[in-house]
């Protein structure tokens, strides 16, 4: 698992003397052994310091969830990817579209 993500998680934890959520740059990883990993934690609020042990076991991510069919899925995967250009084609055509469905699909 990544430093970062393991950061992000420890926000979740809140100081033991004045209630406030930790942030990623008050905690500090010393090291990690396979999911054991060892944090030192300064709360940048009242300045308390702790030392943290914590098992962090990275979980599998399922399969994705979807109702298309084989034939729709090989069709997607060698689609483009969108970018940037599509996002700003589709905000420009957004705003001047008026709401009217029946229009836009008309033959």
């Amino acid at each position: 698992m990544e430093e970062g993500t393991i950061k992000k998680l420890m926000t979740s934890l809140k100081c033991d003397t004045c209630g406030q959520h930790f942030k990623p740059t008050d905690v500090e990883i010393l090291g990690h052994r396979e999911e054991l990993w060892f944090f030192r934690v300064s709360c940048s609020i009242c300045t308390t310091a702790c030392l943290i042990t914590a098992s962090v076991k990275e979980k599998a991510l399922a399969d994705a969830v979807n109702d298309l069919t084989a034939f729709e899925l090989k069709g997607f995967s060698s689609a483009n990817n969108v970018d940037t250009d599509d996002v700003i084609d589709m905000r420009n055509f957004l705003r001047g579209f008026d709401g009217d469905f029946n229009a836009l699909f008309k033959p």
